[in-house]
């Protein structure tokens, strides 16, 4: 079987060669497929050649339509298989990484159409997995024990026994459990204070299975920005621990949707501290047969620990419409932070001594060991607050402290951008104003290329955007009528897009009391995995998806998506993540806020039209364009070429 789908000549530079097959994709062989030829591919595929040929980082910014996907697909599959490495696809969100992973996605129809061999596996974060410790719990918890009962006995056979495997077996997957909502499957689904380490289950888990199973892949790994950040932020430790990094090597990475790249590269970043978690990890050292001095240290450790919370609950205040609580730094906060940090370098020292007995289990030893330094780690950045961010979480069980760095431009430049490799962001919007330098510096890349093409699609007769007027100041009241006449324009078939999900809930309790609204079905981001909702929406032409997260990678052609209702304009949250950025902005709107919404605003549109027979209306619900003459122009100005903003 040949490596290559065209006949390799040694004397020639390989990847002109695949910018011939591509063009010959292209013109010649989708064409006679049915497909659509467009000059905006070719445009690209030579782009692409150059950037790959150079190992560049490109931006590739092509509006909806231009089949940017096939294009970097194929040149991924190409290199991979040149390198004898796979490349990385690494997408924004679930729903895009099943945009491209499902039966009838992008990559199925090259397969077919090309009758190629497509090696793609996905790499899914923790998060998307099945605890088993958790599910445990939850059999015996007290909130609906039955649900978790039943899923229990869902197991796989294997999970309950002790042979070795003969085959990988899928299981665990978020997507394999659609009739959970969130709230349900956080209870047994993995969270960041899981010690999958000592998890006597941790052979019989599907996320670690998963994780031997794409790493055998020899074309393409598809996973999410969160997941390949985790990786390039934890490749160093795994290995210094004796583990293997989460992906493999690798010749080749695409961001899809990249604009969105820095939120997660912040998220992998991120230390998260919990009293009750440090307090069951440090006492596994007291199972073992240590000296008083150590044992002593370590009950001064919890009750710093415990004092250390105390101080930040009473020093936390909630942020309106977000989850999350401001932490109000002062010196007896920090005095708390010192005097624990100081217990924990007096355990580091009687653990050096401790080692040398042997009386501890080697295995629980480097866990605690482990953690320790990841609590130095988070408390140094915590006494260093200019170079943080940082807020407080209240769960069930206690209070959480996240640290977050302020810029993750050094990590990324050292980490991705300096690894010799082709690095291609792909979106159809990248740039403000014509200008990449907003995406590029919160990156920290410095040298790039980059191109822009336009849609294809006439926009002009088949978009129409208004912006209805208020004469009571867009109140709750006024938005949830103006939403429902538009959803009676449509007959339904609407995605309404919401910046929190707190607007989400405002309106779905509301939208019961709307008799005019009564034959819609209606779905709710968080109400059941997404994916799910989505092919439910698309397959019940006249339902409504309302989402707090859909802005970007939802691809619904046809009549099921004929209405897109932007409940306000997507300005970043008032959270610690963006307060931060405004701070060290000269102009914190100009420089933060406006282009985020922009960006943001561009791709909501952008979910409306997805072929050139669509067309549809969309509403922008927000009283700021009325008010502000100067908002109104840049976003008229944002419009598709030829599509007015109109006045309801």
């Amino acid at each position: 079987m040949n490596r290559y789908p065209f006949e390799y000549d040694h004397a020639r530079p390989f990847l002109q060669q695949v910018g011939e097959w591509v063009a010959d994709v292209f013109y010649d062989i989708l064409p006679e497929a049915g497909f659509e030829v467009r000059d905006e591919q070719i445009y690209m595929a030579y782009q692409l050649e150059r950037a790959f040929a150079e190992k560049q980082t490109i931006f590739a910014e092509a509006g909806v339509g231009t089949g940017k996907t096939l294009v970097y697909l194929l040149y991924a599959i190409c290199y991979a298989r040149y390198t004898r490495k796979p490349a990385v696809i690494a997408c924004a969100d679930e729903s895009l990484i099943e945009q491209l992973a499902k039966p009838e996605g992008d990559l199925a129809k090259l397969a077919r159409h090309l009758s190629l061999a497509i090696d793609a596996r996905t790499a899914k974060s923790a998060d998307r997995y099945l605890c088993l410790v958790k599910l445990d719990s939850a059999t015996q918890g007290d909130e609906d024990p039955d649900l978790y009962r039943t899923l229990h006995e869902e197991l796989p056979d294997f999970v309950h026994q002790y042979q070795g495997l003969q085959s990988f077996y899928a299981y665990g997957d978020r997507k394999q459990y659609p009739h959970l909502n969130d709230n349900e499957w956080n209870k047994v689904s993995w969270d960041p204070f899981q010690d999958c380490f000592a998890c006597e289950q941790r052979h019989r888990c599907g996320q670690t299975l998963s994780r031997e199973h794409y790493r055998k892949s020899g074309d393409l790994i598809i996973c999410s920005h969160d997941f390949y950040m985790e990786h390039v932020w934890t490749y160093e430790g795994r290995k210094r621990e004796g583990q293997i990094p989460l992906l493999p090597d690798h010749c080749a990475v695409v961001f899809d949707e990249g604009h969105l790249l820095e939120g997660a590269a912040q998220k992998a970043l991120t230390y998260r501290l919990k009293h009750t978690v440090f307090e069951e990890l440090i006492t596994r050292l007291l199972r073992g047969e240590i000296r008083e001095s150590l044992a002593m240290r370590i009950d001064e450790a919890i009750e710093r620990s415990e004092l250390l919370f105390e101080t930040l609950s009473r020093q936390s205040k909630p942020i309106p419409g977000s989850d999350r609580k401001q932490i109000i730094l002062n010196d007896a906060l920090f005095e708390q932070v010192r005097l624990f940090r100081q217990v924990i370098e007096a355990i580091e020292e009687e653990l050096v001594f401790e080692s040398e007995l042997y009386t501890l289990n080697e295995y629980h030893l480097r866990i605690v060991e482990e953690h320790l330094e990841m609590i130095q780690k988070a408390l140094s950045l915590f006494q260093n607050s200019d170079t943080l961010i940082c807020w407080a979480a209240e769960s069930d069980d206690g209070l959480t402290l996240v640290i977050m760095p302020r810029a993750v431009k050094e990590v990324l430049r050292e980490r991705v951008f300096a690894l010799n490799m082709p690095v291609v962001f792909s979106s159809a919007t990248l740039s403000v104003n014509g200008s990449f330098t907003y995406l590029a510096e919160s990156l920290g890349i410095e040298r790039y290329v980059s191109f822009s093409v336009d849609s294809p699609y006439d926009y002009r007769n088949r978009m129409e955007v208004t912006a209805p007027e208020w004469p009571y100041g867009a109140s709750f009241a006024e938005k949830m009528k103006a939403a429902v006449r538009q959803l009676a324009r449509t007959e339904g078939r609407a995605l309404i897009l919401f910046t929190g999900k707190e607007q989400l809930r405002g309106f779905k309790e509301a939208i019961s009391s709307f008799a005019e609204c009564a034959d819609l079905r209606f779905l709710f981001e968080g109400d059941g995995e997404i994916s799910h909702l989505i092919a439910a929406f698309q397959n019940d032409e006249s339902s409504v998806l309302c989402a707090v997260s859909l802005w970007e990678g939802l691809d619904i052609p046809g009549p099921s998506l004929s209405n897109v209702i932007i409940w306000s304009l997507p300005f970043p949250p008032q959270d610690p993540v963006f307060t931060a950025k405004r701070e060290a902005a000269a102009s914190p709107y100009e420089e933060v806020d406006l282009p985020y919404m922009l960006l943001r605003l561009q791709q909501g549109i952008g979910r409306l039209i997805r072929t050139r027979e669509d067309r549809g209306m969309i509403a922008i619900l927000s009283e700021e364009i009325h008010e502000q003459p100067k908002l109104r122009k840049v976003i008229e100005d944002l419009m598709p070429q030829g599509v007015p903003l109109k006045t309801d």
